[in-house]
């Protein structure tokens, strides 16, 4: 006989697995373990879903992301980057980057690293968007909107999630990929070693005198790196995504100050290469930390993307790093899954976390080299910088070394970005 408490017990639905944060990692991982035939939900806060009529304005969204060619490949597998192309994405084929404290000067080619293009400004916003309209196809993937995680508990079965609105989970495999100040990495237990950047990124959208030539180009000012990315909109190729990661206080005078006052700080900043700049949105700034997981897995439980770490932006990589960890974890879970072993034990899970962490590591520790150097006015360091640079930009044959791992082929690539 059922009681009146029992009947009132909401009922517990089982998932092969649970994705919590439905941004553009969450959502891929989710699509890769969907079209395997795996029952999946996606949990996210946010209320409503991103599609692509809702990212179809005239002026680009102010976060863009350099998705190189191995992301590409895994938004081809999904399904997305067709949409994406309807949308507004903008290739490019050559990157420039120079020390305007010296003489220091390198230039990358796609023709160089025998690439087509060295990679694709997109908007995140076009591509979360993307990848929305492709995993909603899938039969097998549940969606929970607005909701969110309120207890979790470890069980003989797996984890156990309460969300906020009294539903409860179960499944062998949780997966947070709630960003980079994850709730679900704190209930989880896993500390993450946090290191500030005692910098902000200022980022907006402008129009420019002169086209951009499908060229992503960086300044290191005095330690403050300047990008000025390529968009074309409406076939209009004077756009640029602006990112200038400075002071706190330089942050907040710039975003404080008029359109034109930004766009001549701009210009004069970026020795006007472009000539004038006029930006077309509001400047928005936020802090700039780097975090890395103490490990990425426990028992039934694994991070991905910000989660498990987040970087400088100076090389446009974290979106990359977090679209390679929802490959290799997806492909990995999918290996245990189909031949009947525990996808969720540890044993499967570490396999990806080896795959993973020492790339995630190794960039970690170039974007913080890299500050460093180029943070430095020490005339040793400015003169060792410009002399590296100059003579990196005359041998061919380590320009395309470093070309192709900016690409994104590093490593062991999974089935779905090759």
């Amino acid at each position: 006989m059922t009681t009146q408490s029992q009947a009132a017990k909401p009922p517990v639905t089982r998932f092969d697995a649970v994705i919590v944060g439905a941004g553009m990692v969450g959502t891929a991982l989710a699509g890769l373990l969907a079209e395997a035939g795996m029952q999946v939900a996606l949990v996210e806060a946010k209320a409503s879903t991103l599609h692509l009529d809702d990212v179809a304005g005239e002026i680009p969204a102010p976060r863009v992301s350099a998705l190189t060619p191995v992301s590409q490949q895994l938004l081809t597998h999904l399904g997305a980057w067709p949409a994406m192309q309807t949308a507004r994405v903008t290739p490019y084929r050559y990157m420039e980057v120079w020390d305007a404290e010296g003489s220091g000067h390198i230039r990358f080619s796609a023709d160089e690293a025998g690439t087509a293009v060295l990679g694709h400004i997109v908007e995140n916003d076009v591509t979360l968007a993307a990848l929305n309209e492709q995993v909603a196809k899938q039969p097998t993937l549940t969606r929970l909107n607005g909701v969110r995680v309120e207890a979790l508990q470890t069980t003989a079965r797996g984890r156990w999630l309460v969300l906020d609105d009294g539903r409860q989970l179960q499944t062998p495999l949780l997966v947070a990929a709630d960003g980079a100040r994850s709730a679900l990495r704190a209930l989880a237990g896993i500390s993450v070693a946090e290191e500030s950047m005692a910098q902000e990124a200022v980022v907006t959208t402008v129009r420019c005198a002169q086209p951009h030539g499908a060229t992503a180009r960086q300044a290191f000012i005095a330690g403050r790196p300047l990008a000025f990315l390529p968009l074309t909109v409406d076939e209009d190729d004077r756009y640029c995504s602006i990112v200038w990661s400075t002071t706190p206080e330089h942050a907040q005078a710039l975003t404080a100050c008029s359109a034109e006052a930004l766009g001549q700080a701009l210009g004069e900043a970026f020795d006007h290469r472009l000539g004038d700049v006029m930006p077309v949105d509001s400047a928005y700034r936020f802090p700039l930390v780097q975090r890395h997981a103490q490990h990425y897995v426990q028992p039934n439980f694994a991070l991905v993307g910000d989660a498990a770490h987040s970087l400088h932006p100076l090389a446009g990589q974290g979106v990359n790093l977090g679209l390679m960890d929802a490959a290799v974890l997806a492909e990995e879970v999918v290996l245990a899954w189909r031949r009947g072993a525990p996808w969720g034990s540890v044993a499967t899970l570490r396999r990806y976390e080896r795959r993973r962490r020492f790339d995630n590591s190794a960039m970690l520790g170039l974007m913080k080299g890299f500050k460093g150097l180029f943070g430095s006015q020490h005339p040793v360091f400015t003169l060792a910088r410009n002399v590296g640079m100059s003579g990196m930009n005359q041998l061919v044959p380590l320009k395309r070394l470093v070309m192709r791992q900016a690409t994104g082929e590093r490593g062991r690539l999974p089935l779905s970005c090759r």
